[in-house]
């Protein structure tokens, strides 16, 4: 399942922007393949980062997977309801499962990141 209108990173990151904003979350094949999320590490509003730079952990019941930042920007905010209930990125991997949201030092970096169609050509591949 590779929703049409996000963009997508080569780490199965997803990226819904809207206006300055992107909001950020882990792919359903990504989820799909680590089984039952168990807990997730976020990262600090208000920190910067790089593109690619390590942003925290999702541990699941088969394995532990890193997650990424899709573009350099400052964090804006994070879904502390994952801490409670870190099942939502297997539930709803676009919707309540988001991780975090973001502001790009450049909106022009998201040029970088794959469509769908790109995305789906990743999976295929069988690539990351």
């Amino acid at each position: 399942m590779v929703p049409e209108g996000l963009l997508y990173s080569a780490d199965h990151e997803w990226v819904r922007v809207d206006g300055k904003i992107c909001r950020v979350g882990v792919t359903h094949p990504a989820q799909e393949a680590m089984g039952s999320v168990v807990f997730i590490e976020l990262p600090e509003a208000g920190i910067k980062v790089a593109a690619g730079e390590f942003l925290g952990v999702l541990e699941s019941v088969k394995a532990a997977s890193e997650y990424y930042a899709p573009v350099a920007g400052r964090v804006l905010a994070v879904n502390g309801e994952l801490r409670e209930s870190p099942g939502l990125i297997n539930e709803d991997p676009y919707g309540r499962g988001w991780i975090l949201e973001m502001e790009p030092d450049d909106p022009a970096d998201l040029d970088g990141l794959l469509t769908p169609r790109g995305y789906m050509d990743l999976l295929a591949g069988g690539e990351k």
